[in-house]
């Protein structure tokens, strides 16, 4: 089968976070190629603004009956991609995040039968770190992943923690998360740097969900050692359950009133140029996908020795990775680079060699085409 002919069906978490953002730029990077892609999902990818040739979308509807105390979407959902697989001929399912996508995608298969589409799942993280871990889920994480004819993990590091934690029969093909980095690039800043910082200070930036595993309240205390030191201000993007606590953090350390916290933005390319530093202080990362915008967009990261991350950003060169917890070497290591502008200015070029060197999407999607290719010869 000519590859410019096949038909591709992708479910995702359509929110924003790693899995959905990687899932949605794959899709359009296929339809550009010319490939039929069909997102199936609850609603429309946040990253799908509008029209694209070869792409569709099926929204999976949820029947509300007094007698489910929780929609069943999950069932719904294996029904939507046996129905969108038969209408259109599909040749994969490629789920991202195993659950309940993995699983939804085998009884699609088994609603389907005879001439099915190849399933590939995607791990993503916390599909494997945090859910598919519990004993409520682990079973049916372990079958789920057996029962895909592809799997794929987006660092060696998720690769490794996936087979030590299940009894995983299947080579899992790593293939790492990728950014467009003719979009994410250091000339996209549209935002000005003097809105956030009108008296030239430096500009110290984080993005994320805000979750436990970010360890926001590092955030504060790594800004206040910085802040403390040179002028300074922290821009905040994306809401979560722990933006709060930080902020409460940033009121008591008397630093509130140079932060700015900007909430959920979609665009976040044409911000992160504006940053000197990006501040990443995870308790894990399976890979660091907004590590990975900012190096694109030239800046240099500052984040723990954590997970996938170490794979994302190599120590001194395209940023600097300090033991989790650390705020004091964190502190010291941004420094180095707010008051060298030299120092600062080469740690940004390899920055952005180290986002278009390793993780360019034209590669990657390419690497993701001849694993297509593979299961399908399979």
């Amino acid at each position: 089968m000519s590859i410019n002919k096949l038909k591709v069906g992708i479910t995702c978490y359509p929110v924003r976070g790693g899995s959905g953002v990687v899932a949605t730029e794959l899709g359009l990077q296929l339809a550009q190629r010319g490939m039929e892609v069909h997102f199936i999902s609850y609603n429309t990818p946040f990253r799908l603004q509008e029209y694209v040739p070869n792409l569709f979308f099926h929204q999976v509807e949820v029947m509300n009956y007094p007698l489910f105390k929780y929609p069943p979407y999950t069932l719904t959902l294996a029904a939507k991609m046996a129905e969108v697989s038969r209408g259109w001929g599909l040749d994969i399912l490629h789920v991202h995040y195993a659950i309940p996508h993995a699983a939804c995608a085998y009884l699609a298969k088994g609603i389907i039968g005879e001439g099915a589409p190849r399933v590939i799942t995607t791990l993503h993280g916390t599909d494997i770190t945090l859910v598919g871990i519990d004993e409520s889920f682990k079973s049916i994480t372990e079958f789920s992943i057996n029962s895909s004819d592809g799997i794929t993990a987006v660092s060696d590091y998720l690769k490794t923690q996936t087979e030590r934690a299940f009894n995983v029969t299947d080579d899992i093909e790593v293939i790492y998360n990728f950014i467009d980095t003719a979009k994410f690039s250091p000339q996209m800043q549209t935002c000005g740097a003097q809105n956030f910082a009108p008296n030239g200070e430096k500009i110290i930036m984080h993005i994320s969900n805000f979750r436990p595993v970010k360890r926001s309240e590092d955030i504060i205390k790594i800004f206040d050692l910085i802040a403390d030191e040179i002028p300074a201000k922290l821009v905040l993007v994306g809401d979560g359950p722990d933006l709060a606590k930080a902020l409460t953090l940033a009121d008591r350390l008397g630093v509130r009133d140079k932060i700015i916290s900007l909430g959920t933005q979609n665009a976040v390319e044409n911000i992160l140029p504006c940053a000197d530093i990006f501040l990443l202080p995870s308790q894990e990362e399976s890979f660091g996908l907004g590590a990975l915008e900012a190096l694109s967009c030239g800046v240099p990261v500052i984040g723990y020795k954590a997970g996938g991350l170490v794979e994302v950003v190599e120590d001194g060169v395209s940023g600097f990775l300090v033991k989790i917890g650390d705020a004091v070497a964190a502190k010291e290591r941004a420094l180095e680079l707010l008051t060298d502008s030299e120092k600062l200015r080469y740690h940004r070029e390899q920055a952005r060699k180290r986002a278009i060197d390793n993780f360019d999407s034209g590669k990657l999607v390419e690497h993701y085409i001849s694993y297509y290719q593979k299961v399908l010869g399979n």
